[in-house]
This record gives C-alpha cells, structure tokens and sequence, in this order.
C-alpha cells in the first residue's frame, strides 16, 4: 500500500552490521599494518647490540685520595649469564617479568595485569614491559612514551627473542640496565653501591639492585636507605611468591647490616657538584675518564656536618629553622668543607653557592674597611642615635642607642647607626668598589642600607671576603680542584697559583683582625668564642629574622654559616648569635686553631697595625 513502511527482518540488520563491521576490521587491520610497517621502516640500526658505548667517567678524590664520588657513566666489565648471581637474576624476573623465560617478548598476562592495576588506581602505577622491552628501549630507543616507540619496542623485542636466547637477552639487560648514580650495568651498579663485584652479591644486596629498577634515583641506598629497604621488602615478597624464595629465607634477611658505599652518599656531594661546575673551564668536556683531586678535608667535611645536622635536629624546629649552609676554607681560598644543606637526598640546591640571601650585619667588616680606607680610624668618635639619610632612618636591632662611641666599639656591638655613618663617610660607592675588590660580584646598589647588608650575596662569596682578612690582605678566590688527570697518567691540569698581589694594607688588616677578636670576645660574637683561641668573626641578621649568619676566622681557616628557610619564611627569632654561631663554634672547637691572626699581638689585645695608627706612626 502506498505510503506503508516495510519492516526490515532483524536478521537482516544483523547481516548488514555484521558485514560492515567486517569490512571495517579488514580496513583497520590494513590500516594498522600499513602503519607498524611504516614504523618499521624507521627501524634503528642494531648493529650495535652487544656493543656498550660509554661516556667519560669522573672519579673525584678528597686531598688525602679519598674517594668522593664518581660522575658520569660507569659501566662496570660486562658479565656473561653465567656470572650472574642466581639471586640477582631470580630477583629482577620475580619483581620485573615472571614470565621471562616462557613469553615471547611480549607477556599478555602481565599486560593485562598492569592495565587494571592502572585503571583501580586511575593512574599510571605500573608497567607491562617484559625485561626484553625494556632492553630494547634501552639500547634502540628513546624513552618518550609514544606510540611509535611502543610499536618499535614489540618489534625490536620480537626480533631478540627470535634471534637470541633467553640467557644472552638476560645478559644483555644486566650489563646495559641504568641502576642509578651514574651506573649503568650490574657491575657498576655492585662497585657503586657494596663496594664488592657483582659475583659476590648477597641475597640481601640483590633484592636492593632489583628493587633499584622501578626508580633508581628515589630508591638508591645511597639516597634514601630505608626506601630502598622497603622497596627491596616486596621484591623478597615477589621471590617467595614465585617460588625461589621460602618464607624463612626472605625473614632471615637482614639490612641494617648491609654496607652500603658512602661514596656516592650524602657527604661532601655538595662540594663535588660545585667542582663539576667547575671542571669544564680547566679541562674543557672530558672525552676520556679522568681523576679529580679536590681540596675537600674529609675530617673537616664530616666535622662541618655533624655540627650542623646537630644543632639543628636539638633546636632547628623550636626556632623554625628549616635550613642551614656551610663553607670552610684556608685563608688562600682552599675549600675544605661544604655543606648546602641538611639533606642532598632531599635537595641538590646548594644553598652556599646558589642562594643569594641579605647578610645583615655580616656585610658591615667590609663598609668598616672602606671607612678605614677613606682615612677614618678605630678610635673615631660616632654618635650612636637616630638619623635620618635620603628619607630612610636607620634603626639598631634593639633600638637603644649609645650615645658617643668609638668606630671600634661599634662594630663589635654591631651599631647600625654608625654602620650607616661609616658608609656615607666613605662613599656608598666606595663601599661597593671595596666588595668587589673582595670577590662580591652581586649586584649591588648605592642605596643608605647598603651598610646593613641589605642587599643579596652568597655564602661562599661572603667568606671568602672574609680570607682576606685571616691570610694578610692578599687577593682571595675560592677554589675546590687542585688537579686533573687521565687514567693514562696525563696531567690536564694542575693548580699552579703565582704570588697572589696585596689587595688590603698591613694596617687596614690589622685594625679590622682587632675589631672582629673584639666582637667575639665582648661583642655580639660572645657565643662563638673558644677559651684560649684567638679568634674573629661577625654576625648578621636581615629583617624579620629571616636570615641569620655568623662568618668567623683564625690564622688558619675561614668558615661561614647561614641558617634560614628556603622559601623566606621568618625564624623564631633567630640572630647570628644564635645557631649560626653555635654551628661555627661546634666545629671550630674540633679544629687546631694555632696559626696567629695577621697583625694580632696574641693576648695583647691591640695589634701592632692599631697601635701604629693610635700613635700616628
């Protein structure tokens, strides 16, 4: 009839989805093979399968040749499978790919396995990738998560599990996996970690190494020893599970008894990462593996971070002092210690070198100077009250003043007022030429407060202005490489350092030793002091208390402490005369402080360069 709709079977419509959905695989299938043969075309070269590239490797060394750390990749001897350990190789298949030795290259289960993992989590917690996956991205390809790689991947997987056995791609991964701190290879990773070939690793060290592959950097005993216990606890977990391990066997294990290496620990990692910095302007970009001979004290090292870690775990949270710096060096600029922080594992930031912080009062030795300089003398009377200078009134920390006072007085008590006479006597540009002479190079500007320290420098820079004082005078650089060398023995460079040219006069010199003795001895530095050790230094504070510093020397070391927050945040008001002088004392206190003091009448308590002046000779 007209007009009337035909009803169309259902088996009819099912016929004609069924057909298209044919044609529709058929043309997905072209189109998927079209593409993985396009990928194929791109194909790396692997030609160079089973031979191991390597950059140059830098092994740094304390003064004394002990070990430092080592830098770059280390590859460690390859091993054939049957070196391996049977613990280290049934520990990575049991927590990395139970199937190894059954799949084909790609492991449906475990696929399958990671993607509902993935997706109860709603985020990526775990992988599917067999060890023959990850040997060829490895060795072929990059580690960009794209499809193209994945597709590259199975196919280079598939081509190895054809053309080689599973014990030769076991070997092959164990000699080419990435293990953290620059170890690539597990006999790189036995020497860095134990100390000890990869031959003779315990159950123990090899549950550490195979827990090491799902993220070396976060669980590296060296960083964090008690996460990679934990991690190294689930891959004994994972053993018992599949049957290499029995459950006593894996409660037996015991790791607080395991040696790790410190030589790729926290210490002195600071100090090595600022000597990185600065190889390549001595030796240019190492093509060969070379030596590095630091100036680095092991002993002070450790003393500098026993001192610091120690008055801060007693009183760093009560005062919220999150962070602390250190820096020791001799007189000519030899770096002996270098602390950037409390924690390199937590933080590579080197606060001694990187952070540029308002010193305070610890810039004020520098602007005396200038005011020595410009003609003033110790013994110059100041009137220590409020004034005003460009619209800005300055203010002293207490806000009591003293009414007249000497130069002298005024810098071992740390008078702002007269600090800012001093400065405009000299010349705010005076003072800046002065700290530049010193080895400032911070930007600085001729505002008033420039001689309250108002403006950022670094912790190393500060301390080193500070050598010139304790050597004399003469022209300061801080410097942590004394050399550098081959493996074949060829000495690339060796520091060789001419007479350095007197940048400060014997009687400048002298005036500010006897002004910052004084500042320990009765002035704002009383608690850094040592019965029977001359000693100076000077304090300093910035606004709010947010950063605190004590800078202090003898005739033979400079060492320099800040303590503050990364972020800026206000102490609970701390002062340079507090932590910061408490972490100098502790480790100066362990230090033979003997060499006099350039210019300093030891027990005199004037020096002969005063005295001169004080008689006009």
């Amino acid at each position: 009839m007209a007009g009337k709709k035909v009803k169309r079977p259902a088996r009819s419509r099912l016929a004609a989805v069924f057909y298209w959905g044919l044609v529709a695989s058929v043309w997905a299938g072209i189109g998927l093979a079209g593409l993985i043969f396009y990928y194929a075309l791109d194909m790396p070269d692997t030609q160079g399968l089973w031979s191991v590239s390597r950059n140059p490797e830098v092994r740094l060394y304390a003064r004394d040749d002990t070990p430092l750390s080592r830098r770059g990749r280390n590859t460690g001897a390859p091993l054939r499978f049957a070196d391996l350990p049977p613990d280290l190789v049934q520990a990575v298949v049991a927590i990395e790919d139970r199937r190894f030795f059954s799949h084909y290259g790609l492991d449906p289960r475990g696929l399958a396995r990671a993607m509902l993992a993935n997706a109860r989590a709603g985020r990526f917690v775990q992988g599917g990738s067999t060890l023959t996956q990850q040997l060829a991205k490895n060795v072929f390809l990059t580690p960009d998560r794209t499809f193209k790689r994945k597709v590259q991947e199975l196919l280079l997987a598939f081509w190895m599990e054809a053309r080689l056995s599973k014990q030769e791609i076991m070997a092959l991964y164990f000699n080419r996996v990435y293990f953290g701190a620059g170890a690539y290879g597990v006999q790189a990773a036995a020497q860095t970690y134990f100390d000890r070939p990869a031959q003779e690793l315990t159950l123990g060290e090899a549950a550490v190494l195979a827990g090491l592959l799902k993220a070396p950097t976060r669980y590296a005993p060296t960083r964090d020893p008690q996460a990679a216990f934990a991690r190294a606890r689930l891959v004994l977990g994972a053993m018992t599970q599949t049957g290499y391990l029995t459950q006593a066997q894996a409660d037996a294990v015991r790791f607080d008894t395991l040696g790790i290496s410190r030589t790729n620990g926290a210490s002195a990692q600071y100090a090595v990462d600022w000597a990185l910095e600065q190889l390549p302007g001595f030796v240019g970009r190492p093509r060969s593996d070379i030596d590095v001979v630091t100036t680095i004290d092991p002993a002070m090292q450790r003393a500098a971070e026993e001192a610091l870690q120690t008055v801060l775990a007693r009183e760093g949270a009560a005062r919220a002092a999150g962070q602390a710096a250190m820096v020791v060096m001799t007189p000519d600029g030899a770096v002996r210690a270098m602390v950037g922080g409390r924690s390199y594992a937590k933080s590579q930031f080197n606060r001694a070198v990187q952070a540029n912080r308002q010193p305070g009062s610890a810039f004020k030795p520098l602007v005396y100077l200038a005011g020595l300089e410009s003609g003033l003398s110790p013994e110059q009377k100041f009137i220590d009250a409020p004034f005003s200078v460009d619209a800005w009134t300055p203010k002293n920390y207490d806000e009591l003043y003293e009414g007249d006072v000497t130069m002298h007085r005024a810098l071992t008590k740390s008078l702002n007022t007269v600090a800012v006479q001093v400065s405009e006597a000299a010349g705010r540009d005076t003072v800046i030429e002065t700290a530049r002479r010193l080895g400032i190079t911070a930007p600085l500007r001729p505002h008033p407060s420039i001689a309250l320290g108002s403006f950022e420098v670094n912790l190393l820079e500060l301390t080193s202005a500070y050598a010139h004082f304790a050597n004399g005078g003469f022209q300061t650089f801080p410097y942590i490489i004394d050399a550098a060398i081959t493996k074949s023995g060829t000495i690339l460079y060796e520091r060789i350092a001419p007479a350095p040219p007197r940048v400060i006069a014997p009687r400048q010199v002298a005036a500010m030793n006897d002004m910052l003795v004084a500042t320990i001895k009765t002035g704002t530095g009383r608690r850094a002091a040592i019965e029977g050790q001359i000693l100076a230094g000077k304090t300093g504070t910035s606004q709010n208390w947010r950063d605190a510093w004590f800078i202090g020397y003898s005739g033979a070391l400079v060492a320099g402490v800040w303590v503050g927050n990364d972020n800026g945040a206000p102490m609970n008001k701390v002062t340079g005369s507090g932590l910061p002088a408490q972490i100098w004392r502790a480790f100066m206190t362990s230090q033979e402080n003997t060499v006099a003091l350039p210019g300093y009448e030891n027990g005199a308590g004037k020096s002969g360069g005063l005295l001169d002046w004080l008689f006009g000779n």
